[in-house]
């Protein structure tokens, strides 16, 4: 399969797609725990099961958040084509499954159900799957995230698209994480919602910036932002 292909192309943008999903995922995870880490007595009966264990829910927030940050950037790295790049997302989302799973099986022990952290696991263990099937010799050939072409835009369009994309879903955030973030009568994954607006926001005006500044201009973004 050739680089140039149709084929390779959809792949590759379907990939750095799933790592800005994943990447969103995690951070909003992360963040979100801090209620329940800071104040686990505050969210029920049911969180307040947690307060003994309250200082290793604040490491889930600070290793969740951290991975996260290690997420996006991937999605840059990806974007670009750096010679690092694959090996990157595949250590970000190696040890995203590794503490999201850690932070489940504590959260099952302490009160018999883990959700929302169990859509984070599955959604980095869903795009970890498809990029280790893209290291398929073959399919490799049409992948390949260390080899960029000068002419090639589609890293620049995925991660136009990626932004695009996961702006959406953080403007939306209080209805699609409503069912998993509602106990009480209160639906939590509204809590943050100027913040989520924000960045919703924000993220929406960064893809619309990568598909109608020139090439030129656009270059020079994705390096600042990968450099920072």
């Amino acid at each position: 399969m050739s680089r140039n292909t149709w084929w390779g192309k959809t792949l590759r943008f379907i990939g750095i797609l799933l790592m800005g999903i994943t990447a969103l995922f995690t951070i909003a995870g992360g963040l979100g725990t801090t209620c329940v880490a800071l104040n686990p007595t505050g969210f029920g009966e049911s969180m307040a099961l947690l307060a003994p264990f309250q200082w290793l829910y604040i490491v889930f927030v600070i290793a969740t958040t951290a991975i996260g940050v290690m997420a996006a950037r991937a999605v840059f790295l990806l974007a670009k084509s750096r010679p690092n790049s694959y090996r990157y997302a595949i250590i970000a989302l190696v040890l995203g499954i590794v503490v999201g799973v850690i932070h489940i099986m504590v959260s099952r022990s302490l009160r018999g159900k883990s959700m929302p952290v169990d859509g984070v696991v599955y959604t980095t263990v869903l795009t970890l799957i498809v990029l280790l099937l893209f290291r398929i010799p073959k399919i490799w050939q049409g992948v390949d995230y260390t080899s960029g072409g000068s002419g090639d835009k589609t890293g620049k369009m995925a991660a136009a698209i990626t932004l695009l994309v996961t702006g959406i879903l953080a403007l939306t955030v209080q209805y699609w994480a409503g069912p998993t973030h509602t106990w009480g009568g209160t639906n939590w994954a509204a809590a943050f919602l100027v913040t989520s607006t924000m960045l919703g926001i924000g993220l929406c005006l960064g893809g619309v910036g990568l598909l109608v500044l020139p090439d030129k201009a656009k270059i020079t973004v994705g390096r600042h932002i990968v450099q920072n």
